[in-house]
């Protein structure tokens, strides 16, 4: 019994000792693709004012696919964008894994936007630019055209493709 004591006391002695880095500040990056998730998402969720939804919440979701495209270049999509696994937070729009599946989940689901995503992403996204790439910025959900893209509300859509050149 001795021995389980000292190892629990131990396990909660280390766990409970590990300080946690401060985040690095959120910057929209205006540079070329491919672009990873922020390592301290929990910048981007305070500096976008996003609910600081507990990791896993997986209330109301809605799924939809996202493709990007640069110059013709499919860009990946990384895992844990809008994600602070450090903290234990996530916003109410992000990934779980790589690929394109966008989740909508928790509370304030409901009202995020394309450009929301984008920011918590840290990618700058505009009428006509995306990172470093400004042009023919062109984004269409289900298919059809989006005359103001940073402001297309994700919740319904299934599909969205944005590409630039």
């Amino acid at each position: 019994m001795r021995s389980f004591l000292a190892v629990v006391c131990g396990v909660a002695l280390l766990t409970g000792c590990v300080d946690r880095p401060e985040p690095a500040p959120a910057i929209q990056r205006e540079t070329a693709a491919p672009w990873d998730a922020p390592r301290d998402a929990i910048s981007y969720i305070q500096g976008g004012g996003f609910p600081e939804l507990s990791l896993g919440d997986d209330t109301d979701p809605w799924v939809l696919s996202l493709d990007v495209t640069v110059d013709g270049e499919a860009v990946d999509i990384p895992a844990y964008i809008g994600v602070d696994r450090l903290r234990a937070v996530q916003a109410p729009v992000h990934t779980h894994e790589p690929g394109g599946d966008v989740w909508l989940e928790g509370d304030g689901n409901r009202d995020i936007t394309l450009g929301d995503f984008f920011y918590l992403w840290g990618v700058r996204f505009t009428d006509e630019c995306l990172g470093a790439t400004c042009g023919d910025l062109r984004v269409e959900a289900d298919g059809e055209q989006v005359v103001n893209p940073t402001s297309l509300i994700l919740r319904g859509h299934e599909t969205v493709t944005v590409s630039v050149s």
